[in-house]
């Protein structure tokens, strides 16, 4: 931490010693709505034209708040909330529906479990409800799309990020672009961070590198090639245990694991190609083939309970291994055209993907109690007895294959009004391989192969060209084998997908061209789900459940010098259809908080100089299905200080929690409960030339 705050009063000095530089070296403060359409949706249809909720958080907030992570972003996505996972991977539950895998990158999938960077990021789109039309299987609630930074060919820079908080932790990160020639760009993003935070017991270093190449190959045609390397290496950190239905309070630092043998180690690689093709006004297409590569390993011993008065706490433990290749080839057409004086946006589509996956589990040993779990004396720090993982509890090799085509039409009808509707059809076949079964003499071999059709349907009306109301139904559906593709038995094999359906109502005004409000109500309902046995954490049950909800964002300027992003979100989760001793008995699903509210506010109080303030409200929820143990509303307020000292530098200072709120903002599980970063600050240096 020392050294870094010397490097970067050295940078200062360099660089305040140096000519002024032109004003426009430095990436002005700019709009938090500066986008028209989503890359997600595929085809450019503006986001006043779109019938469904899209929230877009912008490089220039990602900035302006310091976030470094995929939680970071959720605070500010109604609907949204993190989940633990489990310390070694990101986690979220959208809607009401709980997902480790609806992630994609530059609209392709990106479902291995890892804690996703940030730093090559243009924007974050999440797309919220059923999205099979263009994302294929799960999105029940909704999917997360990152949109990476591309080459431009019009201009050269290199800009620096170096920060540091008060934790300990540091980063340094690199986005510079070349504008080789004039048909040839380059650009290279790369970052390395050094992890602490208020725990006793938590460390790690990450680092990603991803260059990019883009030739303007004719006037109608670009090809774009990328590769990236990410590697993570952390202590995995699963919480603190519940004590009488709430999480333990007064151990907030306190280390529930093994300071040795809890940790992750992830290397993915990806590789990727697209090219982008016009062939005339009214038609484009791009094909898209990507290879990735992920190896990921983690390991961990974690509590199970705590009582206080016999001074003891229960602790389990595992360790797990997956590794991952996909091959991805995707394509898509945009046709415009008209028939009858109605006007047509038609999307064509389709995907191949294989997937093959390998993925091992060993249970641990306590040598005292010869069981894989154990009740130990309850010390501060917490001493482990002797461990290991001699047992495979899983060992599983799959292989996925899935063929995917789609068609969609945007209709404008003419008189404000516009109609859209699509079809998506997928073939999933999944084969897995049981080891452990076959070992002890079963078959190991199961299969099932799913045929699945998922429909999308919108109306708009469009009142003003700003401005629309829309209603839109979706369905989309998620294999037996489970976002991981690890729950498939011999009982679910011979099941049906579980499906989401999806009725959303809503409206969009672009107030201006800087700022939007929009707002939707909706009901999903998921039929045979699955989630984890509040009984038994490392087994899965069925269920159904229906959320019902309302949402509302402004997003933008308000005036030239106040940028604003501010949402509402109410959810209604429950079971539905349970039944206990004849009676109905639907519980509240977990992790889902009834209101969750957040603001976030810049200002920009002179040419150099900017305030930003804001909050985020969380109401109770409940760690798991069982409801026996509930996390307790928070509010956090955080806030930040920018000031240009040249036209090539910038210091900004982010200050969190600055209540200093005890809270606990996920779990994984009654007794995995992770508990929230007191106050802390971190400065950042960032320079452009």
């Amino acid at each position: 931490m020392n050294s870094l705050l010397l490097l970067t009063a050295s940078l200062a000095a360099t660089a305040a010693a140096e000519p002024a530089a032109p004003a426009d070296v430095l990436v002005v403060r700019g709009n938090y709505q500066p986008i028209q359409a989503a890359a997600g949706t595929k085809t450019g249809m503006p986001l006043v034209d779109t019938p469904q909720s899209i929230f877009v958080l912008t490089e220039e907030q990602i900035k302006d708040q310091a976030f470094t992570s995929v939680d970071d972003v959720l605070r500010f996505v109604p609907g949204a909330s993190i989940g633990q996972g489990e310390g070694h991977r990101d986690q979220l539950t959208i809607r009401g529906q709980n997902t480790t895998a609806d992630f994609f990158i530059d609209g392709l999938r990106d479902d291995v479990q890892y804690f996703r960077p940030l730093y090559n990021l243009e924007r974050v789109e999440v797309l919220k409800g059923p999205n099979a039309l263009l994302f294929g299987r799960g999105g029940g609630g909704g999917v997360i799309n990152r949109v990476t930074k591309a080459p431009a060919l019009d201009e050269s820079f290199t800009e620096v990020d170096l920060s540091g908080d008060t934790f300990g932790s540091a980063l340094a990160a690199i986005d510079s672009n070349a504008a080789v020639t004039d048909n040839v760009g380059f650009r290279l993003n790369a970052f390395a961070e050094h992890l602490e935070n208020h725990r006793d017991v938590f460390d790690g270093d990450r680092f990603a590198i991803n260059p990019t190449l883009l030739f303007d190959v004719s006037p109608a045609t670009d090809l774009l090639l990328s590769y990236e390397y990410v590697q993570d290496d952390r202590v995995v950190d699963r919480g603190v245990p519940s004590l009488d239905g709430e999480p333990l309070r007064g151990f907030s630092d306190t280390f529930f694991g093994s300071a040795e043998g809890n940790f992750t180690d992830l290397r993915a690689h990806i590789v990727r190609g697209k090219v982008d093709h016009r062939f005339s006004n009214n038609l484009r297409g791009d094909v898209t083939l990507q290879y990735a590569n992920y190896d990921k390993l983690y390991q961990n011993v974690y509590p199970t309970g705590i009582d206080l008065e016999a001074g003891t706490v229960g602790l389990d433990g595992y360790r797990d291994s997956t590794k991952r290749e996909n091959f991805i080839l995707q394509s898509n057409l945009v046709a415009e055209f008209a028939t009858g004086g109605i006007e047509h946006t038609v999307l064509f589509g389709g995907e191949l993907i294989a997937q093959d996956t390998d993925n091992a589990r060993r249970d641990i040993l306590f040598a005292d109690s010869d069981d894989d779990q154990i009740e130990t004396p309850f010390t501060d720090p917490l001493s482990v007895p002797t461990f290991s993982f001699p047992e495979f509890t899983r060992s599983r090799a799959s292989e996925v294959r899935v063929a995917s085509a789609f068609v969609q039409d945007e209709i404008d009808l003419g008189a404000g009004f516009k109609l859209i509707g699509g079809l998506r059809y997928d073939r999933f076949e999944i084969e897995v391989e049981d080891r452990i079964a076959a070992a002890g003499g079963g078959d190991g071999a199961l299969e099932r192969t799913d045929d699945m059709v998922s429909p999308r349907a919108g109306l708009i009306y469009k009142p003003l060209p700003q401005a629309s109301l829309y209603a839109s139904y979706a369905k989309s559906f998620l294999p037996r084998s489970g976002d991981q593709f690890l729950t498939l038995s011999p009982t679910t094999e011979a099941l049906d997908p579980e499906e989401f359906e999806n009725i959303e109502v809503g409206f969009k005004w672009d107030v201006s061209e800087r700022l939007a409000l929009t707002g939707a109500i909706f009901r999903i309902e998921r039929e045979s789900g699955t989630t984890v046995d509040p009984n038994d954490p490392e087994r899965t049950i069925l269920f159904s459940a229906i959320t019902r909800g309302a949402e509302i964002q402004l997003t933008g300027s308000l005036t030239p010098f106040w940028a604003i992003n501010g949402g509402y979100s109410y959810l209604d989760a429950e079971e539905d259809g349970r039944v206990v001793d004849g009676l109905g008995a639907n519980r509240p699903l977990a992790q889902v908080p009834e209101h969750m509210l957040s603001l976030w506010n810049r200002f920009d109080v002179t040419e150099r100089f900017s305030l930003g303030i804001g909050a985020s409200y969380q109401a109770a929820q409940f760690a798991s299905l069982s409801g026996n143990v509930e996390l307790p509303s928070y509010t956090r307020v955080d806030a930040a200080a920018t000031y240009d000292v040249t036209d090539r530098l910038r210091l900004q200072l982010n200050v969190e929690n600055l209540l200093d709120e005890e809270y606990f903002p996920a779990a994984h599980n009654d007794n995995n409960i992770t508990t929230g970063e007191p106050l802390n600050a971190r400065l950042t240096l960032r320079t452009r030339f």
